[in-house]
């Protein structure tokens, strides 16, 4: 009896030879390009770019007539790739820096959508902020920020939360019940109230944001891998495997690891946007990014003291940008996880 004469009972969704590379290249890159200064070059974003297409196009190879199977999918799907087309590209779509000093004019501070600057040589259509920063500026920057700490955070928690979940899945016993009930005092708190703790405990700043947000998720991965570990362990192709010998690495990453794939890129997706929320709502409290990175919570907060009187625009544009974000998020991991799971499908 060889291998290759394991019963084929699991589907491995995830092994095309193409897709694990296309994996690798977004995350280094998105963690590279988030850390880097300036978000990196052109050509780093537009490997990024190509490389988060690749990845969806293997994912959905022989499933795009699932996917999209109604207008919403196909609105859904565009409005997210024209957000992340904006934050990864705002440097050159931007029409202005508007962190920038050598750009602004104080001069130009609240004005209203449509207005032009003093000298009327440029047009600030979404309006300026007191400081005379472009908001439609300001939004894409900030979109940019949120993206790349929500992401960031998620594929490093991901990791954790997999390493996390599989060995306590394989290992069981008393292993299994001490991690487990770690993860349920992890989880038996408000995500908010963690995060608010960890930052008043860390103090302010990017980096100090991204590590909050990875002790807060890490939990809802290992509990999902853990669940669908303990199902795929139970299944023949895993007794075949052990029944052959084969290194506990092998049956691990070649054939354990796999089929947890699906679950874990929905709730990836959902978190993504769940993260998006939090890290807005940590921003907007004041304990969240720094003023010289801000994100869309932050930029809310800004313009926050001005909606009573009448200047709406410095806070609901931003508003407007994370809705669509989070929206564009969780209908396409909606999609996403009734196409990996028909059985989940309502």
């Amino acid at each position: 009896m060889t291998e290759t004469s394991i019963p084929q009972t699991a589907q491995h969704p995830v092994r095309d030879r193409m897709l694990w590379p296309a994996i690798g290249v977004v995350c280094l890159a998105t963690i590279a390009l988030a850390l880097g200064p300036d978000w990196a070059s052109l050509p780093a974003r537009i490997v990024l770019f190509l490389a988060g297409v690749a990845l969806a196009a293997q994912l959905l190879k022989g499933r795009s007539r699932q996917f999209f199977n109604g207008p919403m999918a196909y609105a859904a799907t565009g409005s997210l790739v024209l957000l992340v087309i904006l934050a990864l590209f705002a440097n050159e779509i931007s029409p202005q820096n508007p962190y920038d000093l050598r750009q602004l004019d104080i001069m130009d501070g609240r004005l209203p959508p449509g207005a032009t600057n003093f000298d009327g040589s440029f047009t600030y259509h979404l309006g300026t902020d007191e400081q005379g920063r472009d908001i439609l500026s300001g939004i894409l920057y900030g979109l940019r920020v949120s993206l790349s700490v929500a992401i960031v955070a998620t594929l490093i928690a991901m990791a954790i939360g997999v390493v996390v979940g599989i060995y306590a899945a394989w290992a069981g016993g008393r292993i299994e019940s001490i991690l487990m009930r770690l993860v349920d005092l992890q989880l038996s708190f408000p995500s908010i109230l963690v995060a608010l703790m960890l930052m008043a405990a860390f103090g302010r700043g990017l980096d100090k944001v991204v590590i909050a947000l990875i002790i807060v998720q890490w939990a809802y991965y290992a509990r999902t891998v853990r669940g669908t570990a303990l199902s795929e362990t139970r299944k023949e192709y895993i007794d075949a495997a052990r029944g052959l010998g084969l290194p506990v690495r092998k049956i691990i990453f070649r054939h354990l690891l796999p089929n947890c794939i699906p679950p874990l890129l929905v709730i990836s997706t959902v978190q993504i946007a769940n993260t998006i929320v939090l890290e807005s709502s940590l921003s907007f409290l004041g304990v969240g990014v720094p003023v010289t990175q801000p994100s869309l919570g932050l930029l809310i907060a800004n313009g926050y003291d001005y909606m009573l009187s009448g200047q709406y625009w410095m806070s609901m544009y931003p508003g407007v940008a994370l809705l669509a974000i989070v929206a564009s998020i969780n209908l396409v991991g909606d999609r996403l996880r009734d196409t990996l799971n028909p059985r989940l499908r309502k």
